[in-house]
């Protein structure tokens, strides 16, 4: 036997009956506005903290209303999860983006979950912007690679779609093809790679770090020696032949004076001055003018 449980027990509110009539007026047919479990009310205490200079009174509400409010910033910062930063971090950048609307907000202007909502999450993607770069990016090149992830996911939602080709993506962000190109190579400087990872996976393995070149020490040399050839060719020949003797045929300063029948005193003042009108010339210098310390002769 079926039962009426329309019927509402003495005492007992009725239930308001499914499909209203017109005649019911809006009141009865408006639903309550939907808010989340972590949204308290807590509009009186705003109005409080609104007329307290400041002062331990007024730290006190202030870290109330952190606390009340603190199970939404973990919530938000949920929302970016498994993107490289650790959960606790992202809480920590929520919670601080809470205080700062908390601060800020004005209880006249509205509700204080639509004013900290898009505070919080603001913060986080400012954390992400700012912090979490391995290598350093202009702004300009972060919206690129923004808008190029954006357009390649929107590109490939259907099953079965090939991967964008650069001029696609132009065409569908209205980008230049340089641009795009830009955002592209933005996508994988996020994070860095190890210079000890191993680049082949056989017994002959080697990492990063050994595919670096080294600053060649000859490379100087080869400089050097071609600053000093045209101020050799200058010198007089028997300069030349001091020279050479002594720094090429590797001879002592007695033996070079002993073959070209002069004191060694004198061979030593030539060697200086040779050299030093040499090193001028290499460094742009007038002959005579060096600086050095060596004197003429």
């Amino acid at each position: 036997m079926l039962t009426d449980i329309s019927t509402s027990r003495p005492g007992t509110p009725a239930r308001p009956s499914a499909d209203p009539s017109p005649a019911a007026g809006p009141a009865a047919t408006a639903s309550p506005k939907r808010h989340h479990d972590d949204a308290p009310d807590t509009l009186a205490l705003f109005a409080r903290l609104a007329e307290l200079d400041e002062g331990p009174e007024r730290d006190a509400l202030r870290d109330e209303l952190v606390t009340a409010w603190l199970p939404m910033a973990h919530r938000i910062a949920g929302r970016f999860r498994d993107r490289g930063e650790s959960v606790e971090d992202l809480r920590q950048v929520a919670a601080l983006g809470l205080v700062k609307a908390i601060d800020r907000f004005d209880p006249e202007r509205g509700a204080f979950e639509s004013y900290a909502v898009p505070t919080i999450t603001g913060e986080v993607k400012r954390h992400f912007r700012d912090r979490m770069w391995a290598l350093r990016v202009p702004r300009r090149v972060q919206e690129l690679r923004n808008r190029v992830r954006v357009a390649r996911r929107e590109l490939t939602q259907n099953p079965g779609s090939p991967e964008p080709s650069v001029a696609d993506i132009a065409a569908h962000t209205g980008l230049a093809e340089d641009e795009v190109t830009a955002g592209l190579e933005a996508l994988e400087s996020f994070s860095t790679l190890s210079l000890d990872a191993e680049l082949s996976a056989g017994d002959d393995g080697y990492s990063l770090a050994d595919t670096l070149g080294a600053a060649d020490a000859s490379f100087d040399v080869v400089v050097d020696r071609e600053s000093a050839k045209e101020g050799l060719r200058r010198l007089p020949e028997r300069e030349r032949a001091i020279l050479y003797m002594r720094f090429f045929e590797d001879m002592t300063q007695s033996r070079i004076a002993d073959k070209l029948g002069i004191s060694q005193m004198h061979v030593s003042r030539l060697i200086s001055r040779s050299c030093a009108r040499v090193r001028d010339e290499a460094l742009g210098r007038r002959p005579g003018c060096r600086g050095s310390g060596t004197p003429g002769v």
